[in-house]
């Protein structure tokens, strides 16, 4: 999909998501490698929207699988239609059970579900498995087969293998440690807040009608809010949405009481408000 990693940061860009080198050399390896791509950090900083930019970029199809816990192979690998099913049975009252058998069990009445579909797809596919961490630890060897050999086995048709491989990306928020099976076959990359000069050209991309001034203003409150301990540190997400609540309150700068009033837009537990309240000095930064 990718010549070099300029052209990665290049074509990331073009879809609106800004790619620091190590995002951008990361993502050139992985599409050079044929590896899938395990991306950890807090949420809110970009991981999901990385695998939604790949796909835009290639003109690819987005396959998601939405972690949770309980989630299981019917809803991450395939099931079977019974209500047909039980239909077709009832159809062939004159049959043996070996020809009922036989038809019930085919493509008719298989329902793919993320994993097969991207692995059987012969178009180009990202497939996205967001929030690996919070599916129960038993998932993770649903996953190894996929990863490894990009193949699923249903045992009543036997072996799927993929003919096109999928650009796979795994995203976890370290709820809790991965297994270390799953880890090897992936490459690593971590997403972390990012550097000021990077923030400030997210939040112009995002909310170009917000002044200049402002938005250093922004980025440096955001930045010593960070900094505090807090139960939930404000992430990429919440300085775009409070630009652009800044820019709807039509604050051409930031004051103590436009800061206080707009505080539940980048923090979300009320003990960190008190907190940022207490502590945010302005006039120091």
């Amino acid at each position: 999909m990718f010549t070099s990693v300029d052209d990665v940061s290049a074509r990331l860009a073009e879809t609106g998501y800004l790619a620091s080198p190590a995002v951008a050399t990361t993502v050139f390896l992985a599409d050079r490698l044929g590896k899938p791509l395990l991306v950890e950090g807090p949420a809110g900083v970009g991981k999901t929207e990385l695998a939604k930019a790949v796909a835009q970029v290639a003109g690819a199809r987005l396959v998601r699988l939405q972690c949770y816990e309980g989630v299981d192979e019917s809803r991450a690998l395939y099931e079977w239609n019974h209500a047909k099913q039980l239909l077709r049975i009832s159809a062939g009252r004159d049959e043996s059970w070996d020809e009922t058998r036989t038809d019930i069990f085919g493509e008719e009445f298989l329902l793919p579900r993320p994993l097969l579909t991207a692995i059987r797809g012969d178009e180009p596919t990202v497939l996205l498995i967001d929030e690996t961490d919070k599916a129960d630890v038993e998932m993770e060897g649903l996953l190894l087969e996929v990863l490894s050999d990009f193949q699923i086995t249903v045992p009543e048709l036997g072996t799927v293998t993929a003919t096109r491989r999928p650009f796979v990306v795994l995203t976890s928020n370290a709820g809790r440690e991965l297994s270390e099976a799953l880890r090897r076959r992936c490459l690593f990359l971590h997403i972390g807040f990012p550097e000021e000069e990077l923030e400030r050209r997210i939040v112009r991309l995002k909310v170009p009608g917000l002044g200049e001034a402002l938005t250093e203003s922004v980025v440096r409150v955001v930045g010593a809010l960070r900094a505090m301990d807090l139960r939930k540190a404000p992430s990429v997400a919440e300085t775009v949405d409070w630009a652009r609540t800044l820019l709807a309150l039509g604050a051409g700068t930031l004051d103590e009481t436009v800061v206080r009033e707009s505080l539940g837009v980048i923090l979300k537990h009320q003990e960190d408000i008190q907190k940022a309240a207490a502590k945010l000095d302005l006039d120091a930064l």
